[in-house]
């Protein structure tokens, strides 16, 4: 089902939006810079709380609490033991033996997605034909209708959410963790609906709809082999975890974030048996990971930007439509040249900030090699003037 709208914009028009973007994309520039900036620092800083953290943290035995260690950086492992049952007290499901449980919650609802075309008009304006297209499917997030371009596509409000519910605590031996970061790191199955459970859930949610058990879960349909508008699906998940390993401060018989000399907060967590040295590599990895993936996306937001403020050229020259595509392509090399001068000389100014000492002993070496291969260059040119004809 699929529904195509033509728009028309004004040469004019465009122009104001052109103006509009420059704004933005300086706006843009202004956070990507402080963004690249702020993430070495971080970047920095979470790699010294690290080294420092692995100088100074202690593995200890999980069976008693030594209260000499009390504030220290210690290092645990061991079989997990949840403290409680996780359960939905709404609905009357629980999970024995499992450190969380989660209530997912689908409706059956409209989804819109579009498709636009523009095309370019002499005298500058612009045809855009925008073709949307409407599709059933369940989905867990509400759908608000209320902006779907076609009328006659309407999804009703869920009526229920779902919801994630965790031990208060669990145990490693002596020692006594929150049940919720526990529940973070346990392997997702299903939880099969009982017959008993299910008609709880009946009573519970009243939709108007009857209530079926199909494959372990409850689902609200007149039929549900051809689910309709408004039809809802209840299903549920246990986290279980069998072994973990954490890194943090002792604070009684329980673990906190351990406040390093830089003011960062130190706390490890991992499936399984780790010793702290695998866990500290594991975070240093991490680190270096968020370090690239933040410095491309501020060096994407920083041709963004560019190409933002750049915008209005090509606006201007569309007047003239093959013109403008001219003009288009080569504001895109600008910007793209302006984001490879600007975000390296913002990462480098930020490691002269951050890393002094490194920056100094890289922008040395690079002098070096610079003055050796001009050095070799003139060499092998003077050689070559020497040489007898």
């Amino acid at each position: 089902m699929s529904f195509t709208e033509t728009t028309t914009t004004s040469w004019f028009a465009r122009l104001k939006g052109a103006l509009i973007r420059i704004l933005v994309g300086f706006l843009l520039l202004f956070a990507c810079v402080w963004l690249l900036f702020w993430n070495e620092g971080r970047s920095v800083k979470t790699y010294k709380a690290l080294v420092e953290g692995a100088g100074l943290v202690v593995s200890v035995d999980n069976g008693s609490v030594d209260p000499a260690n009390e504030g220290k950086l210690v290092h645990i492992s061991g079989p997990v033991k949840p403290v409680g049952v996780p359960e939905d007290d709404m609905l009357g499901v629980s999970a024995d033996g499992a450190v969380g449980l989660r209530r997912i919650v689908e409706m059956y609802q409209w989804v819109e997605s579009s498709q636009s075309e523009t095309r370019k008009q002499l005298g500058g304006g612009e045809e855009t034909v925008t073709t949307y297209t409407y599709r059933k499917e369940w989905n867990q997030r509400e759908i608000s209708s209320s902006s779907f371009r076609q009328p006659g596509h309407d999804n009703p409000q869920m009526p229920i959410d779902g919801a994630s519910f965790a031990v208060p605590t669990a145990t490693i031996g002596a020692f006594s963790l929150e049940g919720r970061t526990l529940a973070g790191l346990g392997d997702d199955r299903p939880v099969p609906l009982t017959a008993v459970e299910a008609g709880r859930l009946g009573e519970a949610v009243t939709i108007g709809r009857p209530l079926s058990t199909i494959s372990g879960q409850a689902v609200f349909s007149f039929d549900p082999q051809n689910p309709q508008i408004g039809d809802i699906r209840i299903r549920f998940e246990r986290s279980d975890i069998a072994e973990a390993s954490f890194v943090g401060a002792q604070r009684g018989n329980s673990l906190a974030p351990y406040r390093t000399t830089n003011g960062r907060n130190l706390f490890l967590s991992r499936v399984g048996i780790a010793d702290a040295a695998v866990m500290f590599d594991a975070a240093q990895s991490e680190n270096t990971t968020i370090t690239w993936l933040v410095r491309v996306g501020g060096l994407i937001g920083l041709f963004i930007g560019f190409s933002f403020i750049l915008s209005i050229l090509g606006v201007i020259a569309d007047v003239v439509p093959f013109v403008g595509s001219i003009v288009r392509f080569g504001t895109t090399a600008i910007a793209l040249i302006f984001t490879l001068l600007l975000g390296p000389a913002v990462i480098a100014i930020a490691w002269i900030a951050y890393r002094p000492l490194i920056a100094i002993a890289v922008l040395a070496a690079g002098i070096a090699l610079a003055a050796g291969i001009l050095y070799l260059r003139r060499g092998k040119g003077a050689a070559t003037t020497a040489a007898p004809a």
